[in-house]
C-alpha cells in the first residue's frame, strides 16, 4: 500500500491573503451602505474580482504524491502524472522564486516555491521520478532550495493599507 503525502499552498500567504479578501468585501459593502461614488465601488469590485481568484485558487491547490503518480488539485480541476512517463524535470528560478516543471510527452506540471514544505515536496518528487530524468539545474535547486517571502509581506502590507483605509471611511480622525 502507498503512502500518500500531501502538500498545499503555504498558510502564512493564505491567511494574510483571505484577510485581504475580506477586507475588500467589507469596504465594497461599506460603499455601497454609505452611497459612495458609483466609480469608487465599480474600481473595488474591478479589484475584489482577481483577489477572490487568487484566493480561491491558492486555497484549492493541492498535490498529492504517492509511489506511482502526483496528482495537482485546482479549483475545478485535477491533473495527473505518473512518475514512470516523465521524461523531464526542469527549474527555472526568477530571483527567490523556483519553478519545478515535470514533463510527461505533452502534459507537464509547473510548482513553485509556493507551496509549503518545499524542500520537502522537491525530495519525494526527485526520489520518485526517473534519476536520469531530472536535470542539473534541478539537482542544485534540491541541493538548497530557495525560501520566498516577498509575497507574504507584501500581503500583510495590503492587509494594513487597507485597514488604514477602511479606519478612514468609518470617520476615523488622523
Amino acid at each position: 500500500m502507498s503512502v500518500l503525502q500531501t502538500f498545499s499552498i503555504r498558510k502564512s500567504f493564505l491567511v494574510p491573503l483571505g484577510v485581504l479578501l475580506t477586507q475588500c468585501v467589507v469596504l465594497f459593502i461599506l460603499c455601497l451602505v454609505q452611497g459612495q461614488p458609483v466609480a469608487k465601488t465599480i474600481i473595488l469590485g474591478i479589484i475584489i474580482l482577481p483577489v477572490a481568484v487568487l484566493f480561491t485558487e491558492s486555497f484549492s491547490r493541492r498535490m498529492v504524491v504517492n509511489d506511482e503518480k502526483v496528482t495537482v488539485f485546482k479549483f475545478l480541476r485535477r491533473k495527473v502524472l505518473r512518475f514512470s512517463e516523465i521524461t523531464a524535470v526542469e527549474t527555472v528560478m526568477v530571483r527567490k522564486r523556483a519553478f519545478l516543471t515535470l514533463c510527461a510527452g505533452d502534459d507537464f506540471l509547473i510548482l513553485s516555491n509556493a507551496y509549503a514544505e518545499f524542500p520537502a515536496m522537491v525530495e519525494v518528487l526527485l526520489s520518485r521520478v526517473p534519476p536520469d530524468s531530472v536535470s542539473e539545474e534541478t539537482r542544485k535547486l534540491a541541493a538548497a532550495p530557495p525560501a520566498k517571502s516577498t509575497d507574504i509581506v507584501s500581503c500583510w502590507l495590503g492587509v494594513l493599507l487597507l485597514a488604514f483605509i477602511l479606519y478612514i471611511q468609518l470617520g476615523g480622525r488622523l
